[in-house]
């Protein structure tokens, strides 16, 4: 009888430090995505209380030069003034200009168009799971020669080849995956082993505290549909050239649609549809509607 009732405190004791131990866990993951997103803040901050501390003790050999006429006070105040100047508007991170990337990027997107546009395929661009491939970190989307959801099979992907047969259409590697990949080491997780909430949750903190590359991103999750609403994209210029001349946003996808595509198609582990994307008039907003196959 002793042992029994020792035996059922041990198993309470237990279970009582494994939820103690669980609750401590999601502590600390709270606290890490509360540190995450403060070092966001941080390295694209200018460093600004140096900067105002230095630009105050310029200001006040400024005037004390002035009072008592003394050129080395002055020439010191300038000094310092300009120092602090330039801490408060430098950047730890290195900026590109969006024009540039833009105009190494459309080259290429318009070559893809333009051979789609002779094989005449219409089909809307599928993202195949990491599952079907050799590599986690690679990726594809499947541009069928019509508009049907049928996809190829595990073992023609292996064979890693472009042109398919049957069924018919084009595997290229998504012009989003290296954001996609980004994404990844920004937030420290691989997208394998999280579920589509915490994409939910985190993919929009990313994408405008991280990043910066949008202003506003709302995701919305419907069985199967998924809705996702940006505004204020980086990108929002180079997607308004691309659809001067091109069909690309209706079937491969912009970079950044296609990396968030590649990233729901890593969480779910199934094929993702891309169905359409809907731009506004002035061309700042951009609806992307999906679904899980």
């Amino acid at each position: 009888m002793t042992n029994s009732t020792e035996i059922k405190n041990y198993s309470t004791k237990t279970e009582a430090d494994i939820q103690a131990l669980i609750k401590r866990i999601e502590q600390l993951e709270t606290e890490k995505e509360a540190l995450r997103l403060q070092l966001w803040k941080t390295k694209r901050k200018p460093p600004g209380i140096i900067g105002y501390a230095v630009l105050f003790v310029g200001a006040v050999a400024l005037i004390i030069s002035i009072v008592h006429s003394s050129t080395i006070l002055a020439l010191i105040g300038l000094g310092l003034s300009f120092w602090g100047i330039l801490f408060l508007y430098a950047k730890p991170v290195q900026y590109m200009k969006a024009g540039l990337i833009d105009s190494t990027a459309i080259a290429s997107l318009t070559t893809i168009d333009r051979v789609l546009a002779d094989l005449n395929y219409h089909g809307n661009g599928i993202y195949l799971p990491p599952t079907h491939l050799k590599d986690f970190k690679s990726g594809t989307v499947f541009v069928p020669s019509k508009k049907a959801t049928q996809i190829p099979g595990a073992e023609q992907l292996s064979k890693e080849n472009v042109f398919l047969k049957n069924p018919e259409g084009l595997c290229l590697v998504p012009s989003g995956l290296g954001l996609t990949n980004l994404y990844e080491t920004e937030l420290g997780k691989d997208f394998a082993k999280v579920d589509l909430d915490y994409l939910q949750r985190n993919l929009p903190k990313l994408l405008i505290e991280g990043l910066e590359i949008v202003e506003d991103f709302e995701m919305n999750i419907r069985g199967s549909q998924i809705h996702i609403k940006i505004e204020g994209s980086a990108y929002a210029e180079f997607c308004n050239k691309l659809r001067e001349f091109s069909n690309i946003c209706g079937t491969f996808g912009c970079p950044l649609c296609s990396s968030i595509a590649c990233a729901l198609t890593r969480t779910t582990g199934k094929p993702i549809l891309v169905e359409k994307t809907v731009h506004s008039p002035d061309g700042k907003t951009l609806e992307i509607y999906l679904r899980i196959l």
